[in-house]
């Protein structure tokens, strides 16, 4: 005798068979109790949901021997013969066969006729969807105004392809995907009576996988039944259907609310061992803080999570350790990771460094607690931190070194300094200029003393060639005299390059001769490494900012609010910028 698939050997054959479905049989029922029986019905619903199955409950029950009852006996020929489908009254049609209107003109011939020894003569159309328009248009009629012996029950996973003029000549049953705790315990009642040792949480990976469907839970069933036996392993189910294992689930939500990196970089690293697929595993991931996100949120939530009862229990301890707040930080990270999964070439990267912000993610502080810390900083200070802003003002910096003694050439004396250059008056557009009797003669500036030369020169320099001066910023003073002046540079650097331009050189000769008021020579040289060179303009000018930074930090770790805000907070002080100075420092 050829085997006989679970789906079929257990199709249910009455409508308290039916699982999951209570509103579908209930209705039913009370129809054939009280005479209330539609001409047509449209049965909807997922795959393997009992839609098919309730429409040959439906003809039974119209049509056993023993009379209309809510429940078909099962026993008499006439029951016998609808469950093998050989009943010659209940016609079962195939939707996606009989598309044409050819089809349904001989359909509309049967109809004329009165069933041979039932009841009723039932038309069953399968996959109602797939009829033609013609084909739809050509069954309006009789569908809304049949003879009083027939009854049409339409099935179809895609209702909203149906005409309207259809919907609206039936009476219609959504049927529902069957929650996963009524499927895993179906399934136990199916193995129990045949004898097979499994545990419940490889019927529940069983469950999972058919996705709602108990047609497609029966059938996974019996690939594991044909893999394992009648002796089912964990371990062998799982490896079997390549679903992620739960425990890896638990094990990677556990280290990341117990803020534990490595574990949870293990876990990554045994689901690319066993083969998993990354994303899949982060999408099984997103689902299980949802689980545990609503649990912790609503609290006894097992009619909103699609868990069993072993899971629910192992998802509630976990829940009840952690704050809302930081499960939906941690959801965020996995929804924005399987984004970038999508379109990653290095999955396991962004699975492992979600894992990791997961796992450090600062926690959260309750506004609450944020309030009372600010109250006790203003009890502390005695009113000082709310004036803090007003009266604060930053202690002088430490004292900098004095500057380097400039070098001038012996034996002349200092030029004195030049009066501020004055600023010609603005032009009307159209009128002629007019030097002003104040400025000087030559088209460059008049060198400016404050007891640096070489400051001086760079910005004599940089006010009357900028290029120039900008790359001299760059160079250390090597020696400065009377009639020379040398300057090193780093190897390979920019600024010198650009320097040894023949213009270049010959305009920084003549600037350096009009500033020194002599003739000079203007020496570029390569700093090799041996001896200490001094340090130039940009050097120096990072060492001051970074001398009045630390000035500025020292002075306001000593003001009474600050040290009260961190010690309250337990906080350190990273970086200070007086009001109104940000970006100039």
């Amino acid at each position: 005798m050829s085997y006989l698939v679970l789906a079929r050997k257990w199709r249910p054959q009455t409508f308290s068979d039916l699982t999951g479905q209570e509103h579908v049989s209930r209705t039913l029922q009370n129809a054939i109790d009280s005479g209330r029986i539609a001409h047509a019905f449209l049965f909807t619903g997922a795959r393997g949901v009992g839609k098919t199955s309730s429409a040959r409950i439906l003809a039974k029950a119209l049509n056993c021997e023993q009379g209309m009852s809510p429940e078909p006996c099962n026993v008499c020929p006439a029951c016998t013969e609808i469950t093998a489908g050989t009943s010659v009254d209940v016609l079962e049609i195939d939707g996606a066969s009989n598309t044409g209107v050819d089809d349904i003109r001989e359909l509309r011939e049967n109809v004329k006729y009165l069933p041979s020894r039932l009841r009723y003569k039932i038309f069953i159309i399968d996959e109602v969807h797939m009829l033609s328009t013609n084909a739809f248009n050509a069954l309006l009629k009789t569908l809304e105004e049949p003879p009083p012996h027939v009854k049409f029950i339409f099935a179809t996973t895609e209702p909203h392809k149906l005409p309207i003029t259809i919907l609206s000549r039936c009476q219609r049953f959504d049927f529902r995907r069957i929650p996963l705790a009524k499927v895993v315990a179906r399934l136990r009642y199916i193995v129990d009576r045949e004898g097979i040792s499994i545990s419940d949480e490889s019927l529940s990976v069983v469950a999972r996988k058919g996705d709602g469907s108990m047609r497609d839970s029966l059938s996974v069933l019996d690939q594991v039944l044909a893999f394992c036996g009648e002796m089912v392993n964990d371990d062998d189910v799982v490896s079997l259907l390549g679903v992620v294992d739960r425990r890896l689930l638990l094990e990677a939500s556990a280290a990341v609310l117990g803020r534990d990196t490595r574990s949870a970089l293990g876990v990554v690293a045994r689901v690319d061992e066993f083969g998993y697929n990354m994303r899949q595993f982060c999408g099984e991931l997103i689902d299980h803080f949802r689980n545990l996100t609503i649990l912790r949120a609503v609290g006894d939530a097992g009619d909103l999570l699609d868990l069993s009862e072993a899971e629910l229990q192992s998802v509630r301890e976990q829940a009840s350790s952690a704050l809302l707040e930081d499960l939906q930080r941690h959801l965020t990270i996995l929804l924005r990771a399987d984004g970038e999964m999508a379109h990653s070439g290095y999955p396991r990267l962004v699975l492992e460094m979600a894992l990791v912000r997961m796992a450090t993610l600062a926690p959260l502080v309750p506004v609450g607690e944020l309030l009372d810390r600010l109250g006790r900083i203003e009890v502390r200070g005695s009113g000082v931190a709310a004036d803090a802003r007003a009266t604060w003002r930053p202690s002088p910096a430490p004292e900098a070194s004095p500057p380097p003694v400039p070098v001038h050439p012996p034996g002349r004396p200092r030029p004195a300094l030049s009066p501020p250059v004055e600023q010609p008056e603005a032009v009307p557009v159209g009128a002629e200029a007019k030097p002003s009797p104040s400025r000087s003669d030559s088209p460059a500036q008049e060198p400016r003393r404050t007891g640096d030369d070489w400051a001086d020169f760079v910005a004599f320099v940089k006010g009357a060639k900028p290029r120039i001066g900008t790359s001299l910023e760059y160079g250390s003073p090597l020696h400065i005299a009377a009639d020379r002046l040398e300057i090193g540079f780093p190897e390979n650097s920019f600024a010198l390059s650009s320097l040894r331009d023949g213009d270049a050189q010959a305009s920084l000769k003549a600037l350096a001769e009009r500033f020194f008021s002599a003739p000079m020579v203007v020496a570029l040289k390569v700093l090799t490494g041996e001896g200490h060179a001094p340090p130039n303009l940009l050097e120096k000018k990072r060492a001051e900012d970074e001398q009045r930074r630390t000035g500025l930090k020292r002075s306001a770790e000593s003001h009474p609010a600050v040290s009260s805000a961190l010690e309250v907070f337990d906080g350190t002080l990273s970086e200070v910028t007086p009001l109104g100075m940000r970006g100039k420092l």
